[in-house]
């Protein structure tokens, strides 16, 4: 830098050029692509259904920033990459966030970190600082109603994918546990989840079983799918943590087939010894991995303590991979008929493996933020931070669809379609959101806007 003052930045030239760098660009927003985001909303009716899950105890007349409003800043803020309430103290100036947000009148500003808090701090019990609250059973529904109204035809078999994951804490937040798997003081939420939609993020405590909560959950969701669709085929898959009787018992007492790991024990791998040896045959005659499979019945010894009740279908994956066995098992309520064990294995089961993909996203959207001091607090920023998966991942179904990005993940379209450098011009007629020239995927822009417009 060769030269400095209040107004301009003076540096090496650039060939025969000097560079001079000033704060003169006027209003300026570094997420113009977040115009998508809006669009994609109306598509989906969101954010409003969402407003109407929350109780508004504050005087009307006084009210300076609904409750649309707020949720509108925040969620739009973590789809965008503003992972803390401190953000929005500069972006509550920003209008571009004013234009996302609903706001009409121009120059005035949007909600601050206290105001967004305290609508995140919700008890249930109103009080002078704690006036709105909302109400989990109507986001849930909420979840599962996007689902149903994505497909414009009753699909006619559905998988629920169900699968938990650890949310590490580092302050003395209510439910607080150390868990000696993860090592560490944690959360464990359980999602459920179809294909690359969330029908569920409900937070638990880190000292309950994994499957702790999920038949309810289950039993909810299902009801209502059922509602909307009464022939829908649905299959429930995970892996051996949720492999319990009380769950299967349920899926075959109410039509809901199930795709479930079971954990390996020295009786099972009696069972399959004969496949074992010759998968080891294999490998150590070709040095290729070698899997051969095989199905039996099979019950537990004993129904007391979670024993299963009944002989169900188990498929055995006898395997050895690297100069070692690798044996896996699944247990499912599918026929033969339905499926032989191998592909039932390779093509139905593993594919639960897409679901860690999706609760990767989670991350990205800063589901790991339950840094309040209540579980109900936290779990309020958990159903935000699902709620901007939800919006984004429309985005992704809706405007990326035949597109390079139709299968990218959250990280990837916020970076390539949302981040987009825009100067904000605002007219007595029009607010104009001029986006840069160099942006390298305009084509892309234009395609995904016209496919949100399509239907």
């Amino acid at each position: 830098m060769t030269e400095c003052n209040q107004s301009s930045f003076g540096f090496e030239g650039y060939g025969s050029r000097e560079i001079v760098a000033r704060f003169d660009g006027g209003t300026i927003s570094s997420d113009g692509g977040a115009l998508l985001l809006r669009e994609t909303d109306k598509r989906l009716n969101l954010l409003p259904r969402l407003a109407e899950c929350f109780l508004d105890g504050r005087n009307q007349d006084l009210v300076q920033h609904s409750i649309l409003e707020m949720l509108s800043q925040r969620i739009y803020g973590l789809a965008l990459g503003y992972e803390d309430l401190n953000d929005h103290e500069q972006l509550r100036s920003d209008p571009l966030f004013g234009i996302l947000a609903g706001r009409l009148e121009v120059g005035r500003e949007l909600a601050g970190k206290s105001t967004l808090n305290r609508m995140e701090l919700g008890t249930g019990i109103s009080d002078r600082y704690k006036k709105i609250t909302f109400w989990k059973a109507a986001m849930d529904e909420t979840l599962v109603q996007v689902f149903v109204e994505s497909y414009a035809e009753p699909p006619a078999e559905i998988i629920l994918d169900v699968d938990t994951t650890d949310l590490p804490l580092h302050g003395h937040q209510e439910g607080r546990f150390f868990h000696g798997y993860y090592d560490q003081y944690c959360y464990l939420p359980l999602y459920i989840f179809c294909g690359d939609q969330v029908l569920c993020a409900r937070l638990r405590e880190a000292n309950r079983d994994a499957a702790f909560g999920s038949l309810e959950e289950i039993q909810r969701i299902v009801a209502q799918i059922r509602a909307a669709w009464p022939n829908v085929k649905i299959i429930l898959r995970g892996d051996s943590g949720f492999c319990r009787n009380g769950l299967m018992g349920w899926c075959e007492q109410n039509q809901v087939d199930f795709v479930l790991g079971l954990a390996r024990n020295k009786r099972l791998l009696r069972i399959i010894g004969a496949e074992m040896w010759e998968a080891t045959r294999r490998w150590e005659e070709t040095g290729q991995p070698a899997r051969v499979f095989s199905e039996f019945l099979y019950r537990t010894k004993t129904t007391r303590k979670g024993g299963w009740d009944r002989e169900r279908r188990v498929i055995a994956k006898a395997e050895h991979i690297d100069g070692k066995q690798n044996p896996r098992f699944v247990v499912t309520s599918l026929d033969s008929n339905h499926s032989a064990a191998q592909p039932l294995y390779e093509e139905v089961y593993c594919a639960r493996g897409d679901m860690e993909n999706r609760i990767k996203e989670q991350f990205c959207l800063f589901a790991d933020r339950v840094s309040a001091e209540t579980m109900r607090a936290n779990q309020m920023r958990l159903y935000l931070s699902t709620m901007a998966y939800v919006l984004v991942s429309g985005l992704r179904r809706l405007g990326l669809k035949a597109t390079d990005l139709a299968h990218a993940q959250i990280s990837t379209i916020r970076t390539k379609l949302l981040k987009i450098g825009a100067q904000i011009r605002i007219t007595a007629r029009k607010v104009w959101v001029s986006m840069a020239s160099s942006y390298p995927w305009q084509g892309l822009y234009q395609q995904v806007w016209a496919n949100l417009h399509s239907g």
